[in-house]
């Protein structure tokens, strides 16, 4: 059995050698590493008293806040599996992940109780597991107060020593298919993730790191869990929407030293006004990262120049895999474009034509990765797991190319996979919600750039004949029953004839893009 220590692991032992030391806070309520050890054992006690068992999948739905990281190590110290939900996601959303997860319990902020309780009869047992967050006056009928359960319950129990190999958490991603799919995570992967981006990135336990992403997202978990193995200090941004000046004056009051943004957040910080960057000092930020989309030449140069004391990091990566390739501070500009080359816990990268042979440098093939912090498989779901895996080597159906260097360039992300202000999209998803109009014959999605968000959803629509729609009537019928985020932004109608088709029938996405998007737009 694998000695590696988990996260619940980590927060007891920072407790007894640095117990006055702050771990995480947000603008509302901080924790020692004490008082975060004693209030996550009440909450393993707790949920456990609620009738859960070791490895029961409980799910979480909240804005960011300080309790995710009581509840990410209070779940792990109970055995309990954590299933983070996007806050984003709407209530049939919901329900399909609650049932496919076979939740045993909920927690979710006050926010989204009539959310849940929208969901009906889906709910089932967990209607006397609902936990609920924040909120004035006591808890709705079949809501428990997640105040009054950590309360009541002990904080001295014997909890069982989890196995590292055991799931710690199960991260959905949209699927090809349009329903999400749940990737298992052990702890043993979690702890080396951690363990390799602090040895990677020199972090120590002298850093304040500030997670900005949603916490549900696999970019604040990941990184949050490596503050954690370490020590250092973890400061939730609990803003409901992203706000540049909130952000820089965070960066200066809190001395941080690390956060990790997508390049629409630095272009709405790059935007502040002169006057305003003056007010606020960002020089303790020593590190900074840039993923989820590319970034052009001048927003990075603008980057280094703002946080001039800031070495900028890029990687590319997934919830199945974790990080797999790094582009470091002194490649930013040289490599522009590139994602990077394999770092510390990767091993060599594979591309691969469709007969699973080696391509040659240069040219596209389908990028294969092999971590040591690989995920487990999907969840329920034997027949994705069988294909993103050969043998021990992972996709999630990139495709790139390897130039002389060994530096890897994206060419189609995720089969046609939308980015959009860092959240992905996947096409198939918003088709399969937009096919189920009546008026509707086919339909495809495709990203559009945006100098804002990186790229927006349009969707391109056939209708069946006779019939007539307008770009409203299509996005109030997302809008019921799709996250905001992933809905289309704009509308075009054409005829069948003009659909891009391969011989077999398949909608041909690229061919479509190059057709709707000028080329201009595509280059930039």
């Amino acid at each position: 059995m694998s000695h590696l220590l988990t996260i619940s692991d980590a927060v007891s032992t920072h407790a007894r050698l640095t117990p006055d030391k702050l771990g995480t806070r947000d603008s509302k309520r901080s924790l020692t590493y004490a008082q975060w050890d004693e209030r996550a054992s009440r909450l393993a006690a707790g949920m456990l008293g609620l009738g859960l068992g070791r490895g029961d999948r409980v799910a979480v739905l909240a804005y960011n806040c300080v309790e995710w990281m009581e509840i990410y190590v209070g779940l792990a110290r109970a055995g309990l599996v954590a299933v983070p939900l996007n806050f984003r996601l709407t209530a049939p959303e919901i329900a399909y992940i609650l049932g496919n997860c076979e939740a045993g319990a909920l927690i979710a902020g006050s926010e989204f109780v009539e959310t849940v309780d929208s969901i009906g009869a889906e709910l089932g047992a967990l209607r006397g597991r609902c936990v609920v967050m924040g909120g004035e006056g006591p808890a709705g009928e079949g809501w428990i107060a997640y105040e009054d359960l950590v309360a009541r319950a002990s904080a001295t129990v014997e909890f069982p020593r989890v196995n590292p190999e055991e799931m710690c958490a199960l991260l959905y991603t949209s699927g090809t298919t349009g329903k999400p799919k749940g990737a298992i995570r052990a702890h043993a992967g979690s702890t080396l993730i951690a363990l390799a981006t602090a040895l990677e990135m020199g972090f120590t336990r002298e850093d304040t790191g500030l997670l900005v992403m949603p916490m549900c997202h696999a970019n604040s978990l990941y990184f949050g869990t490596t503050f954690i193995h370490i020590g250092a200090t973890c400061i939730v941004d609990d803003r409901r929407s992203f706000d540049p000046e909130g952000l820089v004056a965070t960066l200066a009051q809190e001395k941080v030293t690390f956060t990790s943004l997508v390049p629409t957040h630095y272009i709405m910080v790059l935007a502040l006004s002169e006057e305003v960057k003056k007010r606020y000092d960002v020089s303790s930020v020593g590190k900074l990262m840039i993923s989820s989309a590319p970034a052009r030449k001048d927003t990075k140069l603008a980057i280094l120049e703002y946080f001039s004391n800031g070495r900028l990091y890029e990687l590319y990566g997934s919830t199945e895999a974790g990080w797999v390739t790094l582009l470091r501070p002194e490649e930013q500009i040289v490599k522009l474009g590139s994602v990077g080359r394999e770092w510390a816990g990767s091993g060599a990268i594979r591309m691969l034509d469709e007969n699973g042979q080696e391509v040659p440098d240069g040219e596209v093939g389908e990028l294969f990765s092999r971590t040591s912090y690989v995920f487990d498989g999907y969840w329920k779901n034997p027949e994705k797991t069988a294909e993103a895996f050969r043998g021990e080597w992972c996709s999630v159906g990139d495709m790139a190319r390897r130039d002389e260097d060994g530096y890897i360039w994206l060419v189609d992300r995720k089969s046609n996979m939308i980015i959009s202000g860092g959240e992905n999209i996947y096409p198939s998803e918003v088709e399969g919600v937009l096919g189920g109009h009546p008026k509707i014959k086919d339909v495809a999605v495709i990203g559009i750039p945006h100098d804002k968000w990186g790229e927006t959803v349009q969707a391109v629509i056939v209708l069946h004949d006779g019939q007539s729609a307008d770009a409203e009537e299509m996005q109030a019928w997302c809008r019921e029953r799709l996250a905001g985020f992933k809905c289309p932004r704009s509308v075009v109608f054409i005829a069948d004839s003009e659909m891009p088709r391969t011989a077999t029938g398949k909608i041909l996405h690229r061919v479509l893009r190059q057709r709707l998007v000028p080329p201009e737009a595509l280059s930039a």
